[in-house]
């Protein structure tokens, strides 16, 4: 399987019948997360397993369409793979726990997996699945309170959401909290799949000062189309995931995707070596990163604060 220049393995198991096998179950198109599978595959490799050697990967993305999910799922369960591995947030997560009660299932999730019903609890998971969680949604305070120190005259703030996302409500509460208090004006623009432009658009009309990107799969996957629209606009944005920043996004805070999908690795080759995801408590990010890319702050005519500098976990020239 070709996926964006990188063969991915298809494996079957008449090829490796003696190999465990492993789903890797997505919401959005593998070419848009070679990082998090390399990390992943990294994280096998620490619990002792490569691909190809003594492990192999059965993959299904659903390509932005998740309506399909389900019949992924359904798929993986009927070629008995040995777990499921799930890829781009919770909804991929819950299509995987729906399909099988007896599968493990390994998720990464920007919320707490509690509460949102994927697990009994964080310490003592309970039944089938376990996994990691970030918790994207308890940093909007602090990239809002990033924002306004590097662009100090937005008046206005700009909210970038997807509006498929089930935690649209959260951000856009915490947000208006945030910009409350900073005494901004927040601008909320809506997005999915066949609207980034116009949503981008949207708060350029409404002349905002920088914008906030909510965390968000599909955003993620499509962060080069946002990215450039950031550019093109000439709009300041902070996003929660260094991959922004990477490729000419402003700023970044957040913890990180790629470290999730380690230890999601660690997490898959130990269950294949016998342990329950039952008794493997979900893991949680404690280490969150502040990315700047001093190049953008220059194109932007930005004087980047030493303070912010001085707190930076890196800066890309």
């Amino acid at each position: 399987m070709l996926v964006g220049g990188v063969t991915l393995p298809v494996a079957t198991f008449a090829q490796q019948p003696a190999m465990p096998v492993i789903g890797l179950l997505s919401s959005v198109p593998f070419e848009t997360r070679l990082d998090q599978i390399a990390a992943f595959r990294r994280g096998m490799r620490e619990a002792g397993y490569v691909e190809g050697q003594n492990v192999t990967i059965e993959y299904r993305s659903a390509d932005n369409q998740f309506n399909r999910l389900a019949t992924l799922a359904a798929d993986l369960v009927e070629r008995k793979v040995g777990v499921i591995v799930t890829i781009g947030g919770d909804t991929t997560a819950r299509a995987a726990k729906s399909a099988t009660t007896t599968i493990p299932v390994v998720f990464v999730s920007g919320n707490d997996a509690a509460k949102i019903g994927l697990v009994a609890s964080l310490n003592r998971p309970g039944g089938n699945v376990t996994g990691v969680s970030f918790l994207v949604n308890l940093t909007m305070t602090k990239e809002i309170e990033l924002l306004g120190e590097l662009v100090p005259s937005a008046g206005v703030i700009g909210l970038l959401v997807n509006s498929t996302n089930p935690n649209i409500e959260i951000d856009i509460a915490e947000a208006q909290r945030a910009a409350g208090t900073l005494g901004k004006r927040l601008v909320i623009a809506n997005a999915d799949v066949e609207r980034l432009d116009t949503a981008v658009s949207s708060l350029v009309r409404e002349k905002v000062g920088a914008v906030v990107v909510a965390a968000d799969p599909f955003f993620l996957a499509s962060r080069d189309v946002i990215v450039a629209l950031a550019a093109q606009h000439e709009l300041p944005a902070i996003y929660s995931f260094r991959e922004f920043a990477l490729i000419g996004g402003l700023i970044s805070y957040g913890s990180s995707i790629s470290n999730a999908y380690r230890e999601a690795g660690i997490y898959a080759g130990k269950i294949l070596k016998g342990e329950k995801p039952a008794d493997l408590p979900v893991m949680q990010a404690t280490k969150f990163e502040l990315v700047i890319n001093s190049k953008t702050a220059h194109a932007l005519r930005l004087e980047i604060p030493a303070k912010l500098l001085a707190l930076a976990d890196e800066v890309i020239e």
